[in-house]
């Protein structure tokens, strides 16, 4: 396939309502390729919402406090696990329409929360993966991802790939993923900050890869519907209300191609963009650079990349 139609929905999700949230992601997914997109990007835990009161509640990272108790609770409880039978009306439209989507979720992995974001594709189950790092206080509520969950999916226009957030300014794991030798990459985001957005387009340029780096949007008060949702909880309510009233999470999704340019730009509201991505554009770039090939030092640096589940306990 010489084009793909590759689209981001930037749009607020449910919070913790997890539920909920998956049934209005089959309606965006269902837009999305009403208008002809073959690859479909969501944000960083679109499903369950980006815990906003881990940078905006002041308190929220003090010992034992009851609405932060409060709130892990209700997403431990709320969290999806890779084989959710919530999924099976997202996965039918996948099968249906021969499309892909990566979204980012809560995830339980035994009694712990990870944050997890899903490839659905046709046929098969969806390939997940854990972020490696949780960011500063985000060490709060998720657990680390291991070297298993760093893969690409072979669709029939080539690889599909993804990482999250701050897993960008992970030389290594750029390195590992330019390896596996990504055709589009989602490179997935809360809110695409200046910053977020130089890491997206490098990435784009460094690993000759299409990138949908792609953004939320989310307000105080989702917070509170989603609470409201669940059946609500005093003290969790509590801690919510110490975050200003306002919109904290501004999207800013974009499309790059592999030679850095922009192709498609969101603003901070609630949109779809799209764009047509020429795949022999890939090919004709790696002439210059190809980080994992003709522009590499294999006799000078070597990487190693454990890629086993590490989960503590071998059973027999």
């Amino acid at each position: 396939m010489k084009h793909v139609k590759a689209a981001i929905v930037q749009a607020a999700p449910i919070p913790l309502a997890i539920s909920d949230g998956i049934t209005a992601l089959v309606d965006h997914v269902a837009r999305a390729v009403d208008e002809g997109a073959e690859v479909i990007a969501f944000g960083e835990t679109f499903l369950g919402g980006y815990p906003l009161w881990l940078d905006e509640a002041a308190g929220a990272a003090l010992w034992d406090h009851p609405g932060a108790k409060a709130l892990h609770a209700l997403m431990l409880e709320q969290a999806v696990r890779d084989d959710d039978p919530r999924f099976e009306p997202l996965q039918a439209l996948v099968d249906k329409s021969g499309i892909c989507v990566s979204v980012g979720a809560h995830a339980r992995v035994r009694s712990s929360l990870t944050n997890t974001q899903y490839i659905f594709r046709p046929g098969t189950a969806p390939l997940p993966h854990r972020k490696l790092v949780p960011t500063h206080g985000e060490r709060l509520i998720w657990a680390r991802g291991d070297g298993s969950t760093l893969d690409v999916h072979e669709a029939p226009w080539g690889r599909l790939g993804n990482l999250i957030c701050w897993e960008h300014w992970m030389p290594f794991a750029r390195a590992a993923m330019h390896h596996a030798g990504e055709h589009i990459h989602v490179a997935a985001w809360p809110s695409a900050r200046d910053m977020y957005a130089v890491a997206a387009r490098h990435y784009a340029f460094e690993g000759r890869c299409f990138v949908l780096s792609a953004a939320t949007i989310q307000h105080r008060d989702d917070l509170l519907d989603g609470l409201a949702r669940v059946g609500g909880d005093a003290e969790a309510e509590a801690l919510i209300r110490q975050i200003p009233d306002e919109q904290l999470q501004n999207g800013g999704s974009a499309i790059y191609a592999p030679d850095g340019a922009v192709l498609a730009e969101a603003g901070s509201q609630a949109e779809i963009i799209a764009a047509t991505l020429d795949m022999r554009m890939i090919d004709r770039e790696l002439a210059a650079l190809d980080t994992d090939g003709h522009y590499s030092r294999p006799d000078v640096f070597e990487l190693r990349v454990n890629r086993r589940a590490t989960a503590g306990v071998v059973e027999g």
